[in-house]
């Protein structure tokens, strides 16, 4: 349970950022390097802003924690002894005992009194648990002979990874991979996304098949680090809000033309999942400035309302269009942009081929009216 009183510190690496009480009384030390889904008010006597500190507080925390409708949430819950919390405050709770860390970004916490520094407990830097990547991948315990002592720098990666699907973070050969799971067809449709968005001209996470425990399964390379994190636009919505600006205005500033791509691929390979929590900005840690789109990722659920050209809702533009809409718009602003050819020999489903063929012409022809104009 929570200190009956307490006061947390939020750090960026070493540098502390933000301090909190118990009584919502809080200090803002370094504001341009506070993380961007988090709003403190300073040094305030009112009691409401008080209050707000704290539920501000209380859900940065829970951000930082795995969500229940990820699969095997419950078994990783249960293996850590942790309770299945519902609430911010008790979501709040399993991250602070884990220091808030994630692999997303280099934000953690530490109690006033605390020593630690940010080398002792990086994720970066600390070795991964083989035997929690069994709980979080495939939602089995590991056998007793296999169990290790679970530190927070083994297991804290991965309790806080967001997302449905199964996944689990493991170390090989000095670099970070994560692996995804699910049901075939997921694994498939992210697999064959990623061949056909590596053939266009876009920053993006690629992909590759592996195997565990003889079941076919996606990975791919960690695009953090000590040196960049990302920020999800679901975290720069908040950030909008308290600073007075607009998030669209903030993407077509820094990145509009990733962000036109991430419109027509997602289009092309029917990917209704582009959510504000699975794209986002990539971070400079030494200033805590946005960069760039970080590169695009999670084409897990692509291919889906995938039976007519018009496709599902865009949900990454400001008015409501189509995904075809937005997708001959962008190809209108930025071209097409393909670097090599799709072959037809990858896909595995007819119906599925047909669909994406017809797709693409859609926007070839834009592209040829676009070269007209």
């Amino acid at each position: 349970m929570f200190d009956m009183e307490w006061t947390y510190i939020i750090m960026h690496k070493n540098e502390p950022v933000a301090s909190i009480r118990k009584d919502g009384y809080s200090e803002v030390y370094s504001p341009s390097f506070m993380p961007y889904n988090l709003y403190l008010e300073t040094q305030t006597q009112d009691l409401d802003e008080r209050v707000n500190n704290l539920t501000n507080f209380y859900y940065w925390c829970a951000s930082r924690v795995l969500s229940l409708d990820r699969k095997y949430a419950k078994t990783i819950l249960n293996y850590l002894n942790k309770k299945q919390a519902v609430t911010d405050k008790d979501r709040a709770e399993i991250a602070l005992s884990y220091h808030c860390l994630t692999l997303t970004d280099v934000f953690w916490v530490k109690k006033k009194e605390e020593t630690l520094r940010f080398e002792d407990i990086s994720l970066y830097r600390n070795p991964l648990s083989k035997a929690f990547f069994d709980v979080c991948l495939r939602g089995v315990y590991p056998t007793l002979q296999n169990q290790e002592f679970l530190t927070q720098g083994k297991v804290a990666g991965d309790i806080s990874t967001s997302g449905v699907a199964p996944k689990a973070w493991i170390r090989k050969n000095g670099d970070i991979y994560l692996y995804k799971d699910g049901n075939v067809e997921e694994v498939n449709a992210e697999l064959l996304a990623s061949k056909i968005v590596n053939c266009f001209r876009c920053k993006h996470i690629e992909y590759f098949e592996d195997y565990y425990l003889g079941e076919k399964v996606c990975a791919s390379k960690l695009i953090t680090s000590e040196e960049n994190s990302i920020v999800p636009m679901e975290f720069i919505e908040v950030y909008a809000v308290n600073n007075d600006t607009d998030k669209y205005s903030l993407v077509l500033e820094k990145d509009s033309y990733n962000y036109y791509m991430m419109n027509i691929l997602d289009y092309l390979i029917g990917n209704t999942d582009r959510h504000w929590g699975n794209w986002g900005f990539l971070v400079d840690n030494k200033t805590n400035e946005l960069l760039e789109l970080h590169p695009l990722m999670d084409f897990n659920k692509a291919f889906t309302s995938y039976d007519d050209l018009a496709g599902a809702k865009c949900l990454t533009t400001s008015e409501t269009l189509t995904q075809m809409q937005a997708a001959i718009e962008a190809v209108q602003q930025i071209g097409l942009n393909q670097i090599s050819e799709i072959q037809e020999s990858w896909f595995y489903d007819e119906n599925v081929k047909e669909m994406f063929f017809k797709r693409l012409d859609v926007l070839k022809k834009a592209n040829d009216e676009r070269s007209k104009t």
